[in-house]
């Protein structure tokens, strides 16, 4: 472990509530250390363990964030006008996704109805707030997670036309998709290669 920290990244640090005790742990689980095994027989680590997760520095895996890479990366600078600053979320990310997510169960194709029965869009305060939690761990993109939707949407919308059954009634609502990661074997299967899409331009209430 090698960290050569100056006197202009002591005083960005402390800027932005980070202590040393927190940069260690953040290198420790750089270096690929199990945090929570190293930190559950002491309470005053532990409780720094749980505040580096609560301040978004390191997933529920121990490994770190986009932010808590940003930590270390600033670390490696060595001009002294260089400042250790948080990245602003936007809403715009959030509102591709929720707008890409059907809003309803219920979509027409080929002339033909499938009547649903419930809302697919709900919580919307809770999804922002998980979406970016998701994002943040930087192991998916935005892109990735509505190609992932769309692909899930697709393969029922193909199935329903086969089978004369709705199957987007089977559709998880928003929040329950983010919580259960649904999204996680549909970017799997894009990343090694496989499509699912439809020939003709599905309409109805779930916006497709």
């Amino acid at each position: 472990m090698n960290l050569n920290i100056q006197i202009s990244h002591f005083e960005q640090l402390l800027k932005n509530g980070y202590s040393l005790d927190i940069v260690f742990l953040l290198k420790l689980a750089e270096e690929g250390e199990c945090l929570e095994s190293l930190c559950k027989e002491s309470p005053k680590l532990e409780a720094l363990y749980q505040g580096i997760y609560r301040k978004g520095l390191i997933t529920v895996e121990d490994k770190l964030t986009l932010t808590g890479k940003a930590v270390l990366e600033f670390l490696t600078t060595t001009e002294e006008t260089t400042t250790l600053v948080r990245k602003k979320k936007t809403d715009d990310e959030f509102d591709l996704w929720w707008k890409a997510y059907p809003g309803t169960d219920t979509f027409k194709i080929n002339g033909k109805s499938f009547t649903g029965t419930r809302s697919l869009r709900n919580k919307k305060d809770e999804c922002k707030i998980k979406l970016y939690k998701i994002l943040e761990e930087g192991e998916y993109t935005v892109k990735e997670l509505i190609e992932a939707l769309e692909f899930e949407v697709n393969q029922k919308v193909n199935n329903s036309i086969k089978t004369g059954v709705n199957k987007m009634s089977f559709m998880q609502n928003s929040l329950t998709y983010l919580n259960q990661r649904t999204f996680e074997p549909f970017i799997e299967l894009i990343r090694e290669g496989h499509k699912q899409e439809i020939d003709t331009p599905v309409s109805g209430s779930t916006d497709i």
